[in-house]
């Protein structure tokens, strides 16, 4: 990189020397005046210019250049240090990249800031434990939260309590059984209660399953203390409306802690994958926006309760659909759930699973919403502006919404299917043909090939593999985005790439995944002509790495650490 022969007065070197390495000499001045090459109207010099940098546009028209002109919130130039020369005066801060790295902010499209960063459960428990481990774990929860009406707790697996000796049940009424006690399972698909939770929550022996979601019982037909699914989702929400003051909290939580993480990682744009509308979320958002206080580009997605009449509920969606161009926050998705998930067999399968853990009829998974259903939300709402996020990760679950996008959808959609982790090759050209968005989510361990033959007790041998199949996808011509299911998996997008372009057969290119990450989340957020590459006229959402991320290894990627983050041309984030 060729070092720009000049510096200009009244730089502000605060900013500058975080990036250049600057010595002693830190007064504001410098030695050289400003060239008087110049030819760019004042009026259209740059309020900010970084030079000497590697910077990668995702703009195929222009994959790479060395320097980037900003005037407020908008990209003015992109191109060499000595072209740059001419949009620089003496108010222009000057920041020399040193060879760093320069790419457009992440998008991460499916992501739970809310629910992950809030501080609503009172205790967290280890995936794996026995049961004294587990009763002495909530015991303690119970006497360090003497005043709380719920006991919410986080972090098993479902399969560790199926294995226990006694009823999941059992076990924790013998740690709590004055007060109700709801914990959520890693994946949230499942939630794990006491007598006094089921009781509050009208649930009994001989209680039907609710819509999406399956009472778990034993043998003998009598409760077991887990809720798959929308089950546990209802009792969930009872525990969270019991809270005092957890609007507050998620605000804090958001504005303190979880944007700024975000930030650190590069992100600048995200999904919410679902607001819990009736909770007061969208509330909060609202809040947050209107104090100013926002530091990503966010887009809603609004949950679809899935036993809500749909006339009341697709009233109450169409009322707060909000998509104002000057608001960094919007309202125009909804969230729904086609399915469940692999490991509680309640992901919709086209076959049978090989075990049967619920005993559901055919043993094929549930749906939280039919395809016929889908159909009518898809025409209520789709004119009104709304776009679809739907989870769906059994073959089944991905045809039938598929099926539903392509027979009501008037093709001028944004609309995704999320997760796809079992797909049949049959669909893998349907994204295209049909204008769908597949969204994958590879940052999570339990993704990658060496973890697929987990899945064969469940699948077989045969459909356990080639999960998420991002590589078949692309070679579909599907467009791909790349998001993280927060908490599920790391919100890290540089994980998220470097396990892309390493997971073999279903691997990426860097291109690829760098494009999933920007680009092509821009489009499914219906920003791409704002954001998600650097080109002149776009908004100034950039970030700085500590080095290039195609000189590196997969594993060196992961590693990779933000030097700057800005949004709309202003600083949200400096290393």
């Amino acid at each position: 990189m060729r070092v720009m022969n000049m510096v200009f007065s009244s730089v502000v070197l605060g900013l500058a020397c975080t990036l250049a390495g600057c010595g002693e000499n830190q007064t504001g001045q410098t030695s050289l005046t400003v060239t008087d090459k110049a030819t760019v109207d004042n009026a259209n010099k740059a309020t900010r210019v970084f030079f000497n940098g590697d910077i990668y546009t995702v703009n195929k028209q222009q994959a790479w250049a060395e320097a980037v002109a900003i005037k407020d919130n908008k990209i003015i130039y992109v191109g060499s240090d000595e072209q740059v020369e001419q949009y620089i005066d003496a108010q222009t801060q000057v920041v020399d990249l040193k060879g760093k790295m320069m790419m457009p902010g992440f998008h991460d499209v499916h992501i739970h800031p809310m629910e992950s960063g809030s501080d609503a459960t009172q205790f967290t428990i280890p995936a794996y434990g026995t049961e004294n481990e587990y009763i002495d774990a909530v015991y303690d929860a119970a006497n360090n939260n003497p005043s709380a009406q719920w006991l919410i707790g986080y972090g098993h697996e479902v399969s560790t309590l199926l294995e226990m000796q006694n009823t999941p049940l059992e076990v924790l009424n013998d740690a709590v059984s004055d007060r109700p006690v709801v914990i959520m399972e890693q994946t949230s698909h499942s939630m794990w209660v006491n007598s006094k939770a089921l009781e509050l929550a009208g649930i009994r022996s001989d209680s039907v399953d609710p819509v999406g979601g399956v009472i778990g019982r034993d043998k003998s037909g009598r409760l077991n203390g887990i809720l798959y699914d929308n089950a546990g989702e209802l009792v969930m929400e009872i525990a969270m409306r019991s809270l005092q003051g957890s609007a507050d909290k998620d605000y804090q939580g958001l504005v303190e802690h979880t944007m700024p993480m975000l930030n650190e990682v590069g992100i600048t744009s995200i999904s919410d994958a679902r607001t819990y509308w009736q909770r007061g979320q969208l509330d909060t958002w609202q809040r947050i926006a209107d104090d100013d206080k926002l530091t990503l580009r966010v887009a809603l997605g609004l949950w679809a309760y899935p036993q809500m009449n749909d006339e009341v509920q697709l009233e109450a969606l169409k009322k707060r659909y909000q998509n104002k161009a000057d608001s960094l926050l919007k309202v125009n998705q909804v969230k729904f759930y086609m399915d469940g998930i692999l490991v509680n067999t309640t992901a919709a399968m086209h076959d049978p699973y090989h075990v049967n853990i619920l005993g559901l009829y055919g043993n094929k998974g549930l749906n939280y919403f039919t395809q016929s259903r889908i159909e009518k939300y898809l025409k209520a709402l789709e004119p009104v502006g709304f776009d679809f996020n739907i989870h769906a990760i059994g073959d089944r679950g991905i045809t039938e919404a598929l099926n539903a996008i392509e027979k009501a959808s008037s093709k001028q959609n944004r609309h995704r299917l999320t997760h796809i982790e079992v797909m049949d090759p049959q669909d893998y050209k349907r994204f295209a043909e049909i204008g769908v968005i597949a969204d994958a989510q590879v940052a999570g361990d339990f993704t990658h090939p060496n973890h697929w033959a987990e899945m064969i007790p469940f699948l077989g041998e045969e459909r356990a593999y080639d999960l998420v199949p991002i590589k078949s996808l692309i070679e579909s011509n599907a467009l791909l985005t790349l998001s993280s299911d927060w908490n599920v998996s790391t919100y890290n997008p540089f994980v998220g790439i470097g396990n892309a372009i390493s997971r073999a057969p279903q691997n990426i290119t860097l291109e690829q995944a760098i494009a999933s990450y920007t680009i092509n989340s821009a489009y499914a957020m219906r920003q791409e002509q704002l954001v998600g590459s650097i080109e002149n006229g776009k908004l100034a959402d950039l970030i700085v790495l500590d080095g290039n991320l195609f000189d590196m290894t997969a594993a060196q990627i992961k590693q990779t650490q933000v030097v700057m983050t800005l949004l709309d041309g202003e600083i949200v984030y400096q290393r």
